[in-house]
């Protein structure tokens, strides 16, 4: 029982301190090293930093390819080229479907599409109003661009809140270090006693939903 306590609080002291690797805007196809706790969330946030800087991409694509003359289903093949998961939205456009629509419902589905309800209503307004679709297509650019900065100064802030929370759930262990240097003999009560054990135990889990606590309210304050 005191060797599987003293393993969990090594583990939870190793995770508490590991740094957590927030969304990062990058081209898709790119990526750089990093760790997070657990795995499955870093690299959800990873494809959701990927599909927020292919829609912007997408975007200037096609705002570029329409206002050298380039029909728009020619525009959207070569989106579809660089970010695959448009294809959905070209098929849509062939068959003669709401392209719009096809694009909102990609948002839907991809958490870090959400943006291309933005290109959707451009493209909506572009089709009932008859003005250009390349100019609209440039100020939605502009505008999800203001967005991705105001992403990144969010992203900085709660990675000082997650640095913060790790810091937190490692000063259990650092007052016990303190303990037994101060000439008390905390582990043998921890490791040694029933009572003991449990108190080590509830505290690893009040540890443990701490930090799963702290990343679901990042990541809500974080969403797109």
């Amino acid at each position: 029982m005191s060797a599987w306590l003293v393993a969990l609080l090594a583990g939870m002291a190793v995770a508490a301190l590991v740094p957590s690797a927030g969304p990062v805007l990058r081209r898709p196809g790119r990526s750089r090293p990093g760790w997070s706790v657990p795995v499955p969330v870093l690299a959800r946030r990873r494809r959701v930093a990927a599909d927020q800087a292919a829609v912007l991409e997408v975007c200037d694509l096609l705002a570029a390819d329409l206002a050298a003359g380039r029909p728009p289903d020619a525009a959207l093949a070569a989106g579809a080229d660089r970010w695959p998961p448009l294809v959905p939205v070209v098929e849509a456009m062939r068959l003669g479907a709401d392209v719009p629509e096809a694009m909102r419902r990609l948002a839907a589905e991809r958490r870090g599409a959400a943006d291309l309800r933005w290109v959707a209503g451009a493209w909506q307004v572009a089709q009932h109003s008859g003005h250009g679709l390349a100019a609209a297509l440039e100020r939605t650019a502009a505008g999800l661009r203001a967005r991705r900065r105001t992403r990144r100064l969010v992203d900085s802030e709660l990675a000082s809140a997650r640095s913060t929370a790790r810091l937190v759930a490692c000063l259990p262990v650092a007052v016990l270090l303190m303990g037994s240097g101060a000439g008390s003999d905390p582990w043998t009560f921890l490791l040694a006693t029933p009572v003991g054990w449990v108190c080590g135990a509830v505290g690893l889990t009040l540890v443990a939903v701490g930090l799963w606590w702290i990343e679901r309210l990042a990541d809500q304050a974080a969403a797109p």
